[in-house]
């Protein structure tokens, strides 16, 4: 999850400390927030990124630690916001930059804004879908550098690659809009260049909204059609979420609410599929798990909230957790 705590892009202290408590607490992978391809595609000034040596240098630094004291494979997800950039963070409301906080241009693939409160955005040329498509490359090569595991492609929850895929955001009349085939096209030309630039032996995968929860918007159908399209292409597994993309969706949340998703992924594809969304007890993802729903859990606010959640579920499911020797002693608390 975003921490909006980066200066320029450039990780910190924070997520030293906030990815490292991640990378000894018993799970097999952590996934460090969207990471974003250029200055303005941050959603907020806060946002980390992977387009300056600095960048690079300080990811490293958190990479080795985590390599050095944790049991987890280290992951990336790396993204560019599109029309949902250039905001506060959360906790100053989530609007668009007033003007003396000094607003960036923010680029879209149509000029459609996101709310009538937000900026105009700017769409993109062909030639500079181009020039874009260079900068996730050059992010793959710096997270090559960095040592990071896992790579994983963000198009999903209404930043710039879902903006491509979606209908309801797409108004292109040229071949990137139109037809699904048309708004298909950039995703999956970024993503190839971005494997044909990611080591063959390390997993790079996708995320995904599977549906806008919006009428006449990307649905499960068009999603399968995209994982289709990009296991073609080499991609190792699919991450399944939803929403985002616009303010009027009507979203139906409860316990696994994109679990149905996954699974339909999942069966459609036979690729990897990662579910997310209200998992929170261990006994609910287990179920996943067994019932072939899925093959990965992901946990977002329930490892914020505990992010010694893997121990615990060990403990209620009977199986074992990699414990730092340093912590080992808390096995004993637990298995009381």
């Amino acid at each position: 999850m975003c921490q909006y705590s980066a200066q320029d892009g450039t990780p910190n202290d924070w997520h030293l400390a906030h990815l490292g408590q991640l990378a000894v607490s018993g799970v097999g992978l952590v996934i460090a927030e969207a990471t974003n391809i250029e200055p303005r595609g941050r959603i907020a000034y806060g946002c980390t990124g992977l387009y300056s040596d600095a960048n690079e240098a300080a990811w490293k630094r958190i990479v080795d630690h985590c390599h050095t004291y944790g049991s987890a494979k280290i992951g990336l997800q790396i993204g560019h916001a599109g029309r949902k950039a250039a905001v506060t963070e959360p906790w100053r409301g989530n609007t668009p930059l007033p003007p003396e906080e000094k607003p960036w241009t923010i680029v879209a693939p149509s000029a459609l804004p996101y709310s009538d409160k937000s900026q105009v955005p700017h769409a993109l040329s062909i030639d500079e879908l181009g020039a874009l498509k260079a900068k996730y490359v050059e992010s793959v090569q710096r997270s090559g550098r960095a040592g990071f595991d896992l790579l994983e492609l963000h198009a999903a929850h209404g930043y710039l690659l879902h903006q491509f895929l979606s209908p309801l955001t797409n108004k292109r009349t040229d071949q990137y809009g139109g037809s699904l085939d048309n708004r298909l096209r950039f995703p999956l030309e970024v993503f190839a260049a971005m494997r044909a630039a990611w080591p063959q032996h390390k997993p790079l995968g996708v995320r995904v909204s599977a549906t806008d929860w919006a009428p006449d918007g990307w649905d499960l159908d068009q999603t399968v059609a995209f994982s289709l399209r990009l296991k073609e292409v080499g991609c190792d597994f699919m991450d399944v979420t939803s929403g985002g993309l616009v303010p009027h969706q009507d979203m139906k949340t409860g316990p696994g609410y994109n679990v149905g998703f996954a699974h339909g992924v999942k069966l459609a594809t036979k690729m990897p599929t990662m579910a997310v969304g209200m998992i929170t007890e261990p006994q609910q993802a287990e179920k996943i798990l067994q019932l072939g729903q899925a093959d990965l859990i992901a946990l977002a606010r329930s490892m914020l909230y505990n992010p010694r959640w893997a121990w615990h579920a060990a403990t209620a499911l009977g199986a074992e957790a990699a414990y730092p020797p340093q912590y080992a002693r808390a096995k004993q608390v637990l298995a009381r």
